[in-house]
C-alpha cells in the first residue's frame, strides 16, 4: 500500500496518543500533536478512513485498524532505529536525532533496516528510552512509567524515558544529567509544578520547571534501595 508521508506521520501520530491512553483519540488531539488545524486533521482522517486504516465514531475520535497499527509501527522502528543509529554512529547529540530522523523515517528501505538493527546489536530502546518495535512489528508493552510529576516528594524514581521533540528541553535534561536509566530522590513539588531533584549522575539539585517535567517519565527502581 502506497501511502504519503503525510498520511504516515498521522498513523504514527495517532499511535502515540493511543500509547497514552485506553480511549478512542480526538481530533483536537491529533491537530495539537501534529500543530495543525482541526479541519485539516477531519480531512486526512477521511482519507485514512477510506483506506481502512483508522476506525471513526462520531463524537468519540479514532483509533487505528490492525492495518492501520502495522504501518504505525514500521514508522515509529523506522525513526527509533535511526535515532540510535545517529547518535551512536554518527555522533550526533541526543536533541538533534529527532527532525533527522523524522525526514528519513519514510524513506529507508526494509533492508536498509535490517542492517542498521544489526550494526546496533537489536537495540529494544532508543536514546530517550522510548520502545523499539520489533521485526514483527508486534506492539511493545506498554512502559510501567509515569510523568515524574505524578510521583510525590521523597520517592526514589529511575528515569526510564524522555519525550524526543524537543531540542531545548533535550539540552536541558542532558546538562543536567537527567537520562535513561539515571536514579532521582524528587526533593520537592512545587505547587506551581517544579520539581525539585537530586541525580545520582550530579552533585547539585536538578530543577524542572513543569514544562520540562511533563517530558520526563520514570518507574520505581525494580529493586528498592535498603
Amino acid at each position: 500500500m502506497m501511502l504519503s508521508d503525510v498520511m504516515e506521520d498521522y498513523l504514527k501520530a495517532i499511535y502515540q496518543l493511543q500509547r497514552e491512553t485506553d480511549d478512542r483519540i480526538k481530533t483536537s488531539e491529533i491537530a495539537d500533536e501534529l500543530d495543525v488545524t482541526s479541519p485539516t486533521v477531519t480531512s486526512m482522517l477521511d482519507k485514512l478512513e477510506e483506506r481502512e486504516l483508522v476506525d471513526r465514531e462520531k463524537y468519540r475520535g479514532v483509533t487505528l485498524t490492525d492495518e492501520g497499527e502495522t504501518v504505525a509501527l514500521e514508522i515509529v522502528r523506522h525513526h527509533r532505529l535511526l535515532e540510535a543509529y545517529l547518535t551512536e554512529h554518527l555522533d550526533y547529540d541526543w536533541s538533534e536525532v529527532h527532525a533527522e530522523a523524522d525526514r528519513l523515517e519514510h524513506h529507508i528501505s526494509e533492508d536498509f533496516e535490517a542492517r542498521v538493527a544489526a550494526a546496533l546489536g537489536e537495540p529494544s530502546v532508543d536514546p530517550h528510552g522510548s520502545p523499539i518495535p520489533s521485526a514483527d512489528l508486534e506492539p511493545p508493552s506498554r512502559p510501567d512509567s509515569k510523568s515524574i510529576i505524578e510521583y510525590e516528594e521523597g520517592a526514589d524514581v529511575t528515569v526510564a524515558e524522555v519525550a524526543d521533540h524537543d531540542p531545548a528541553v533535550l539540552s536541558y535534561l542532558a546538562e543536567h544529567g537527567v537520562e535513561p536509566g539515571v536514579e532521582l530522590k524528587i526533593l520537592e513539588i512545587a505547587p506551581f509544578g517544579m520539581v525539585t531533584a537530586r541525580s545520582s549522575e550530579a552533585d547539585e539539585p536538578v530543577s524542572l520547571p513543569e514544562s520540562v517535567a511533563h517530558h520526563v517519565r520514570v518507574a520505581k527502581p525494580t529493586e528498592p534501595k535498603p
